[in-house]
């Protein structure tokens, strides 16, 4: 849990560090006014796809899949990401162990009678289906690098599973569909104009469910470039 902690203060400080640095330098592209701003201006012109790892506060770390699409620059130098993220893990012990507290204190509130130990609730999975629009600058860096930096809201599509917990109203409390939040920062490398190496990290936050994500992959490219993305 402290890992966590400190992971997401490390990754908020240094998105935080990336917006500061952003509204700092001047881009030669950079709006002067909001009718630099159109939504005629977005066309979907590539495609990323990406492998990450997450560590979160009450799930067991876990891999995740994801897919980005580019919409290209709502306005000079912001650009617009949907995307889709998948993952799946198993509810960390201590709320494991809380739920079952939690289930024997009703049952014996409601007259009913507590197994001997308590009740096992066994492994319960815990599995998420993300839609996000991510919303970021991005500008030019040194050794041919694009860095970006933004924000980020998403639907989560959460469930639970396990062999003590399918239908049963637990199974239905871990079910739900949640709003969240995110900061999140990124590098590419461009193998070609229209190809490219990414890596980024992402603060999600949702109520009661807090990660820190870290994914990498390979973006194409096929629509139309800004001029300082030709390499």
């Amino acid at each position: 849990m402290t890992k966590c902690v400190n992971g997401m203060k490390m990754v908020i400080a240094v998105a935080v560090a990336g917006g500061v640095v952003t509204s700092l330098v001047p881009l030669e592209a950079r709006a002067q006014d909001l009718a630099d701003y159109d939504y005629e201006n977005l066309s979907f012109r590539g495609m990323s796809f990406d492998v990450g790892y997450l560590w979160a506060d009450n799930v067991e770390n876990a891999r995740t899949y994801g897919v980005q699409f580019d919409l290209g620059f709502l306005g000079p130098g912001f650009g617009l990401t949907p995307g889709v993220t998948y993952w799946k893990s198993t509810l960390a012990q201590t709320e494991v162990d809380q739920f079952e507290t939690r289930l024997g204190e009703l049952t014996t509130d409601q007259g009913g009678t507590v197994p001997p130990g308590g009740f096992d609730l066994g492994v319960i999975d815990r599995s998420d289906i993300v839609l996000s629009m991510d919303g970021q600058y991005v500008w030019t860096i040194p050794l041919n690098l694009f860095f970006s930096a933004g924000v980020g809201l998403s639907a989560h599509f959460l469930s639970g599973s396990g062999q003590a917990i399918d239908d049963t109203f637990i199974e239905d409390l871990l079910g739900s569909v949640s709003a969240g939040f995110n900061i999140h920062a990124g590098l590419e490398f461009p193998i070609t104009s229209r190809v490219r190496i990414n890596g980024g990290s992402k603060v999600e936050v949702l109520g009661d469910l807090n990660y820190v994500e870290l994914r990498g992959g390979l973006t194409f490219i096929w629509g139309g470039l800004a001029p300082e993305e030709v390499r």
